[in-house]
């Protein structure tokens, strides 16, 4: 059960204690043991991206919401596929590293299917997905960048994918390496940019090195034919 009188102080030590774990399997024992507070947690850092990501693939999807089947990477709880259900989508498939995390999500009865999955090392089937939206997970120290190509081959010819980065000073150098990756997919042919959406106040920042909010940006893209 959450706890109700924590606070932005005691949000921001579990942050930066996650920081300190940088393996694959350290980072799952960190959202293991945050599952249970996470969704009071971020609404205490007023963390704004699943809600702009969820209105950003609303903008721009073209196909029949109701048929259309989302893969919710990195799903954590549900926070995007619920803002995603709400804008009209029904069908989602989650996965994550966290089985704490999904058994959360499970209790929303929004996902069709959940999987435990640790992103890079575990394969999903291609060309499976008309959508896929991975919110939070792309940045330093959670998934390599080779993610994103994975990802790509997963979605449909014509499906639309979702990505999202922060902009803060520790993760400037996965973010100039992650949008490297998105230009070379571009420059293959992969897909093509629909749009990419600049956020000054994405989350409240936790670092020393920031202050105030730290910004955060929006890729979406739709995968050739």
């Amino acid at each position: 059960m959450a706890n109700a009188s924590r606070t932005f102080s005691d949000v921001r030590n579990v942050i930066l204690s996650a920081h300190k774990n940088t393996g694959a399997q350290d980072k799952v024992g960190f959202y293991e043991t945050w599952a249970e507070d996470y969704e009071q947690d971020v609404a205490l850092l007023d963390y704004r991206a699943p809600l702009l990501a969820a209105e950003c693939v609303s903008s721009f999807f073209t196909g029949d919401r109701e048929k259309a089947t989302v893969l919710d990477v990195a799903c954590g709880t549900g926070l995007v596929s619920g803002h995603l259900k709400q804008m009209g989508f029904r069908h989602f498939v989650g996965v994550d590293g966290s089985l704490r995390m999904l058994e959360l999500a499970k209790k929303t009865g929004l996902y069709q299917q959940l999987t435990q999955c640790l992103l890079g090392q575990d394969e999903i089937s291609a060309e499976t997905y008309d959508v896929i939206i991975i919110v939070g997970a792309l940045s330093v120290g959670q998934v390599p960048l080779t993610v994103v190509r994975e990802l790509c081959d997963l979605t449909k010819p014509g499906g639309y994918m979702c990505m999202t980065t922060r902009g803060n000073a520790d993760n400037r150098e996965y973010k100039a390496e992650l949008e490297k990756m998105i230009k070379a997919l571009e420059e293959e042919q992969k897909w093509s940019r629909v749009t990419v959406v600049e956020v000054e106040e994405w989350e409240r920042a936790v670092s020393e090195k920031d202050s105030g909010y730290i910004p955060g940006t929006i890729y979406l893209y739709q995968k050739s034919v």
